[in-house]
């Protein structure tokens, strides 16, 4: 018995000793995201979760120490998508059945691959902007705890609507079939219902709020930018998320629901379609951020072309929106106003996420600029700038590896060649 007990003692102190070693990472060119310039030859040190020093010139390792080999890559923060719907991906036509023909744990089974799709793609945090049974918010309990492989994941749960409304999931259905909807389904009418939605959200236990303040492009529903919130109900969605610590995210095409969620205090403008000076200098003036999901747009502008792709309601939504999104970002970026990466994956592939940087940078931003938009930024938006968003001492060790120089060619970095995710190498 002693004999157990002192072998046991051994494998537990050597178990100390492995996780008390360093892991030296090597980067050849540096994007720290604190800065708009590349580094050259320095070293990134990890212990355990943790960036604990960041240093010129290719560290000596330590007997225990592991050397990640990174010299003839650039390397640079995880990146961060503000928009992201992990649940689906549309494929056409038969997407509409899907409420029909999957059950909850198809669902969750499908977000679990999209999550780990969107991980090996660089992306080590997201914010999953609408459920259909809060399945994020157990993916994301499940990924913290390294039962599954993804991103960072903070989730909404389900989305906010009024009746008839954007994210109302009964829109479409027969009446014969269509279920009675209320705030536990994330459907309100008044202010009561308003507040009852938020505290259900924090009950079920999302991070955040996201409402459809105007009618969007994929819900069967005629209108793509119609108000579709009263400025009371905004209000009363928006002081109860502060009381429970949540921030606010607004899906918005039109220029009247934007204004008034904006005026009720809201975090983030989502899409933003049909913004104009107005909006944004009312943006800058509430440091409102923009998040503007070019991708989606162009995906849904190219697929609008193809007969029997969308329904006749959501068609002519997606050939007059979708391709508006692109220009509208070009003239906010020129006016100065907050911009977040995000994608609104889901809509287009998971996995192809930074293809919007690309996207960015041909509608007028520094490869720099979109890179910090997805980093810098997004963390500010999240609130978790003192933990994310930057290559730095005491961050979390979120760390991503390209080919190439992505400040020369911003489609570097649709080719991520590593990814470590907090400390841990998942490519």
């Amino acid at each position: 018995m002693k004999r157990i007990c002192f072998i046991a003692a051994l494998s537990l102190w050597g178990a100390v000793t492995h996780v008390a070693a360093e892991t030296l990472i090597h980067a050849g060119h540096l994007f720290t995201a604190e800065s708009n310039e590349l580094q050259k030859n320095m070293t990134i040190v990890v212990k355990d979760n943790k960036i604990t020093e960041v240093v010129a010139g290719f560290k000596e390792a330590g007997k225990d120490d592991k050397i990640i080999d990174l010299k003839s890559a650039t390397v640079l923060p995880g990146l961060m998508d503000m928009h992201v719907h992990l649940s689906g991906q549309h494929g056409g036509p038969t997407t509409y059945l899907e409420r029909y023909t999957l059950n909850e744990a198809d669902v969750a089974l499908r977000a679990a691959y999209y999550a780990e799709k969107t991980l090996l793609a660089g992306f080590t945090s997201v914010r999953n902007l609408g459920d259909g049974y809060n399945e994020t918010v157990a993916l994301r309990n499940a990924i913290n705890k390294h039962q599954q492989s993804g991103p960072r994941i903070f989730t909404s749960a389900k989305s906010i609507a009024t009746t008839g409304g954007h994210a109302d999931p009964s829109n479409g259905m027969a009446t014969r079939i269509r279920p009675d909807v209320g705030p536990t389904e994330g459907v309100v009418n008044g202010v009561a219902e308003a507040r009852e939605a938020v505290r259900q959200r924090y009950k079920d236990g999302a991070d955040l709020i996201k409402i459809t303040a105007t009618g969007g492009v994929l819900s069967v529903a005629k209108s793509g930018q119609n108000p579709q919130f009263m400025q009371d109900e905004l209000e009363a969605i928006v002081t109860t998320a502060k009381d429970y610590g949540m921030r606010v995210a607004v899906h918005a095409h039109g220029k009247e629901g934007m204004k008034r969620a904006i005026q009720a205090g809201v975090d983030s403008i989502e899409h933003g379609t049909y913004m104009d000076e107005e909006i944004m200098q009312l943006m800058k003036q509430h440091q409102t951020w923009y998040v503007p999901t070019i991708l989606a747009g162009n995906f849904v502008a190219e697929k609008a072309k193809i007969d029997g792709f969308f329904p006749e309601l959501v068609r002519p939504k997606a050939a007059s929106i979708g391709p508006l999104i692109q220009q509208t970002f070009a003239k906010a970026y020129q006016a100065g106003v907050n911009i977040a990466f995000g994608t609104d994956s889901g809509v287009s592939p998971h996995g192809d996420n930074a293809k919007e940087l690309a996207l960015m940078v041909e509608a007028g931003m520094s490869p720099a600029e979109a890179l910090h938009s997805a980093t810098t930024n997004a963390a500010k938006l999240l609130g978790v700038e003192d933990e994310l968003g930057s290559i730095s001492k005491g961050k979390l060790a979120d760390i991503i590896a390209v080919p190439g120089n992505p400040l020369d060619n911003i489609r570097i970095m649709e080719k991520v060649s590593f990814v470590m995710k907090d400390g841990r190498v998942y490519k």
